[in-house]
Parts: structure tokens; C-alpha cells; sequence
């Protein structure tokens, strides 16, 4: 059964692998280059935001009150980013905790796959992808911290009681719980107009 999951997903990776090379060839290098620079860059803006001020909450109050905080203001703070950067910056995940950032559609769904067997081979690269006339940059989330499991561990293990019962009570349908240390997460997506 392990043989077929893997040969499965090879096959799934080698088509998508191509699909993707299909597509980097429609983007001159030039501009794949430039799109990727700017996606790790606003990327990792993003995410020292939201790491400097979640763990600023945990500070303030614990835990709990970052799962409170982040149900109020990550939104916000990545929507000004998106306004400062002059594109759409959001997250995705297979088990997101925020409703609004599943898995959309089918593309979404097949690029989850890719980056899930290709985290498993070691392999944690991002991407750019032409979405009608738009550049789609993705890049992966891991639980990269040890402070990531205390909203995004085990629940009784990792996560204490009071903080499962702020995610229960805040996201009644979460699914970002169960992750272990430098587990794949989620995937920064990042939308760029290319007119």
C-alpha cells in the first residue's frame, strides 16, 4: 500500500513538476527571477510581522490571548502589507484554522499535494505560477518554532487547555491542531498583477 501511496504521488509530482515547468516557460527568466526575489522578500516580511506581534501577545498574556489576537488582527496586518506591496498577500492550508484560508479550488488543492511529497523528499523550494494575467508566487509554512506547537501541537501535550478552548471557541471547525516541530503548515500565497 505504501509502494502505490508513493508511486501515486511520484506520478502526481512528475506531471505537476511538468506542469509547472510548462508554465515557467511561459514567464520569461527575467521576470520569474525578479517575481521569486520579491515573493521571498514580502514574504518573509509577512511572516516577521505576524511572528513579532503573535509573539508579543504570548507575552502579554499567554497563548490564549495570541489565539484571541490573531482571531482579531492577522487579517488587518496582512491586508496593510498587501496595501504597502501592492499585491494580495494570504495563506493556504489543507488544515487551516481561519475558514478563509482553505484551499480554493482545484489548482490549490494540486499545489498542497506537490509541496507535501516534495516536503517529504527534503525539498522546501517556492514557486511562481501565471494564474490568467496574474503571478502567483507560493513559498511553504513550517511549524518552525517550538512556540508554533502551543497553538499548533497536540492538544494536552502541547497546547494547554485553556488555549484549546480559545481555538474551540474562535474557530468552532479549526483543523490546524496536531502538527509536530518543522512540520509543513501551510503555504504563503502571494498574487501579483503582472500588467
Amino acid at each position: 500500500m505504501k509502494n502505490i501511496l508513493f508511486y501515486f504521488l511520484s506520478l502526481i509530482l512528475t506531471a505537476s513538476i511538468s506542469c509547472t515547468s510548462n508554465q515557467k516557460e511561459k514567464i520569461s527568466p527575467k521576470v520569474y527571477s525578479e517575481y521569486i526575489e520579491t515573493g521571498q522578500q514580502v514574504s518573509g516580511n509577512a511572516q516577521g510581522v505576524l511572528l513579532s506581534n503573535v509573539s508579543s501577545a504570548m507575552q502579554k498574556d499567554g497563548p490564549g490571548y495570541a489565539v484571541k489576537f490573531c482571531n482579531l488582527e492577522a487579517s488587518s496586518l496582512i491586508d496593510s502589507l498587501s496595501k504597502a506591496n501592492n499585491c494580495i498577500i494570504s495563506r493556504v492550508s489543507a488544515k487551516n484554522r481561519n475558514p478563509g484560508n482553505a484551499l480554493k479550488n482545484s489548482r490549490e488543492k494540486q499545489l498542497w499535494n506537490i509541496y507535501a511529497a516534495r516536503l517529504e523528499n527534503g525539498n522546501s523550494s517556492d514557486t511562481l505560477i501565471q494564474e490568467g494575467k496574474n503571478l502567483v508566487y507560493y513559498k511553504p509554512i513550517k511549524t518552525a518554532m517550538p512556540a508554533c506547537l502551543k497553538c499548533h501541537g497536540t492538544p494536552g501535550e502541547d497546547i494547554q487547555p485553556a488555549t484549546h478552548e480559545a481555538i474551540r471557541e474562535l474557530y468552532p471547525n479549526d483543523k490546524a491542531t496536531g502538527y509536530d516541530l518543522n512540520e509543513f503548515r501551510g503555504l504563503w500565497k502571494i498574487e501579483f498583477d503582472s500588467n
